[in-house]
């Protein structure tokens, strides 16, 4: 079924952008990943200092993933914190590491209302403890909602949770739990910290930037990527809804030649 929408500004008016999309309900993907990027930058053209990037970046996670339930959309992931964050400055990082707290609580009501699960992949232990504290009352409370799967990456790095996987595998074969001929994708698939949610069909980054920057490089091997300019405080109804009928017009192959003729 065919559903129009419509992306309109705070006085209620249609914008200079395009502001009508057609999309088919019965082709959005399902799993939503989304690299937010350009906080800093956002706040660098305000003459800001970074952290008011950060703070408008997260209302804008709580806009995109109102947007995303009211679609239906089933798990929406987004990258939060890298393992290579940490390089940053150390006031900028102890206010990261402040914001799961302030979105969390202040977002809780609303969370419940609509049914969202809070659900992390990263190494939650190299966490603060109150962001550590905060994300677990937050799973734990949520944990029984069956719509949307909020999903934030924190404290991760693909390649840390490939390495970890391999060796959670080894030792299940060392231990004699497994033979090393019953290791395939879908064995390892099932050690990622991703195991218990679909791979990504769309991913998103914001800022103009054009990399997966470690983020779920196994998961996203036959994911459709859209990439804008826009910086992630300035990302929007109307540019979700653009990166979805992107995504929609998408030949999805997966290396064959779905919908084509044998040639």
């Amino acid at each position: 079924m065919l559903k129009k929408l419509f992306s309109k500004s705070k006085k209620g008016k249609q914008s200079s952008r395009v502001e009508e999309f057609l999309l088919d309900n019965e082709c959005l993907p399902s799993h939503i990943a989304i690299i937010m990027d350009g906080n800093g930058r956002w706040a660098k053209k305000r003459a800001m200092p970074r952290i008011a990037g950060h703070h408008e970046g997260m209302q804008t996670v709580r806009k995109i993933a109102r947007i995303a339930d009211d679609l239906g959309i089933k798990v929406l992931t987004l990258y939060a914190f890298s393992t290579e964050n940490w390089r940053r400055p150390k006031s900028e990082v102890d206010y990261l590491m402040s914001l799961p707290q302030m979105f969390l609580n202040s977002f809780m009501p609303e969370l419940m209302e609509r049914n969202i699960r809070i659900q992390m992949i990263g190494d939650k232990e190299g966490l603060p403890n109150n962001t550590k504290k905060a994300l677990d009352e937050a799973m734990e409370k949520t944990k029984h909602n069956t719509g949307l799967i909020l999903n934030f990456a924190m404290n991760y790095g693909s390649r840390a949770e490939i390495v970890r996987a391999m060796k959670d595998i080894m030792i299940e074969v060392n231990n004699g739990n497994i033979s090393i001929d019953a290791i395939d994708e879908t064995m390892i698939d099932q050690y990622l910290m991703t195991s218990n949610l679909p791979e990504p069909d769309l991913l998103i980054r914001t800022s103009g930037e054009v990399r997966l920057s470690n983020f779920m490089l196994w998961q996203l091997a036959y994911t459709e990527f859209w990439f804008t300019d826009i910086l992630w405080p300035d990302f929007d109804h109307q540019s979700f809804m653009e990166a979805i009928h992107a995504y929609q017009k998408r030949n999805r192959r997966y290396g064959g030649l779905k919908g084509e003729e044998m040639k």
